[in-house]
């Protein structure tokens, strides 16, 4: 039987943070990722674009019970959009693949009310180094835009929900992808 499946690309890379299952490595054509906020959200999350020259790494698994309430509701500012045909993956039984994007209509630049969470960026990489190894995280952090917007560093008292612990060597890592990516961070 075949299921919906979505791709992930942010948070749902890291599987510490959700328990959807299977998760298979996924590659997705025309579309970018990038830092932006939502009107109802207090800080920057990342969020996907339309751009037939850019691809991504991330993600698939299925949608527990074929019933996206539960993914809809943890991605609340988002709209799902079909991208089935976009996505080269491995994974057998896959019906369909959705995506999560901030529409363009109510995406904003963030800034410094607004800024992105050290410890969602923490969660992030993580993922991707245990998925894609450092070369994969390195890869996110060079195809990711926004990288000028404000960083809350929020790691010993994290905002985001679906924190994570990461080792030294990880947060070693993060610091340096960020200063790579010229960031600002503050307190």
């Amino acid at each position: 039987m075949k299921h919906p499946h979505f791709f992930g690309y942010g948070s749902l890379v890291n599987r510490k943070t959700h328990d959807f299952t299977p998760l298979h490595a996924a590659r997705i054509t025309g579309w970018r990722r990038s830092w932006q906020r939502a009107p109802n959200r207090p800080a920057a999350f990342l969020s996907v674009i339309a751009d037939a020259a850019s691809d991504i790494e991330g993600v698939i698994a299925p949608v527990p019970n074929d019933d996206w309430l539960a993914l809809d509701a943890r991605e609340h500012s988002y709209a799902r959009l079909a991208v089935t045909d976009a996505v080269s993956h491995a994974a057998d039984n896959v019906r369909d693949i959705s995506i999560y994007a901030i529409p363009p209509d109510s995406a904003a630049p963030p800034d410094a009310d607004h800024p992105i969470l050290l410890s969602y960026v923490d969660a992030v990489l993580q993922g991707y180094m245990r998925e894609y190894g450092h070369a994969g995280a390195e890869r996110f952090v060079a195809s990711t835009e926004g990288w000028n917007t404000p960083v809350r560093n929020d790691r010993e008292d994290p905002v985001y929900p679906r924190a994570q612990r990461l080792s030294k060597e990880e947060q070693d890592f993060v610091d340096d992808m960020l200063l790579t990516a010229r960031a600002k961070v503050f307190a």
